[in-house]
């Protein structure tokens, strides 16, 4: 049982230039704002993030230049219209959009947790994605005549998972809709958990445990705008400003904010 309680400051220095980072949460629900905050201040970029689905705190990354690949199924805002910054520059090709699904990014985490280089699946038979996705192969089952999708394994080398409460050795309490938090916690290199509160001992259950974690830091208020149910909803004023504002070409001046 090891204190892995740290800083921002210092969890941040475990993201390495060019690593594939993969943000914990749910669309715009429990995402790691702080931590993204103190990311963009150390500066580490060529990242690629993984994320099942990408909004408020990755577009951010990704207008700040950090951002060299995507892989997600979904870069959005929800009912407040397409991710600002993510579509400016992946529509003038600045940032490189490897395609995903729901089913290859689940599957791609799953066969990093089995240990094995991919793992099989019917969902992309018959589809143009194997056209944009050369990379992913098609594979015979030796014990019948169907076909089946190779997912290639996924293993991020830092996963950040914002959690409503933590104690000082990383398990974690989520709060509901894991996404797919628990297999990123269990198949990054690196792990770091954001936390409402950091206490000496949880009284609920955690919904992901601390053997992978290599830092816990205590971030209240750490998933604002985005919401952390039951804590606190999502701020919708402040979603549709920064959409409004990055719509207007005035994302340096909503940066320069939201890092001061």
């Amino acid at each position: 049982m090891i204190n892995k309680v740290t800083t921002l400051t210092e969890a941040v220095k475990l993201v390495r230039q060019g690593d594939v980072l993969a943000l914990g949460g749910m669309t715009l629900y429990r995402r790691p704002v702080a931590f993204v905050r103190e990311l963009i201040r150390q500066g580490t970029g060529d990242l690629t993030l993984l994320a099942f689905t990408a909004s408020f705190a990755s577009d951010l990354l990704v207008g700040a230049g950090l951002v060299s690949r995507v892989r997600s199924c979904y870069f959005g805002m929800e009912a407040f219209g397409l991710a600002p910054m993510f579509t400016k520059l992946a529509t003038a090709g600045e940032v490189k959009v490897i395609e995903e699904t729901e089913a290859s990014i689940a599957f791609g985490l799953r066969a990093a947790l089995a240990g094995v280089g991919f793992m099989p699946g019917q969902g992309w038979v018959e589809t143009d994605l194997l056209k944009v996705r050369p990379d992913v192969k098609l594979v015979d089952d030796p014990y019948s005549d169907r076909r089946y999708v190779a997912f290639p394994a996924i293993k991020p080398d830092v996963a950040v998972i914002h959690a409503r409460l933590a104690d000082p050795y990383g398990n974690a309490v989520l709060g509901g809709n894991l996404a797919v938090d628990w297999e990123l916690t269990m198949g990054a290199e690196r792990v770091i958990i954001t936390a409402e509160r950091v206490v000496d001992k949880l009284e609920e259950r955690a919904d992901t445990v601390g053997l992978r974690v290599n830092a816990v830091v205590e971030a209240p208020g750490g998933a604002k705008p985005t919401s952390c149910y039951p804590d606190y909803p999502l701020d919708s004023a402040e979603i549709l400003r920064y959409v409004e504002t990055c719509n207007s070409d005035g994302f340096k001046d909503y940066l320069k904010e939201f890092l001061g």
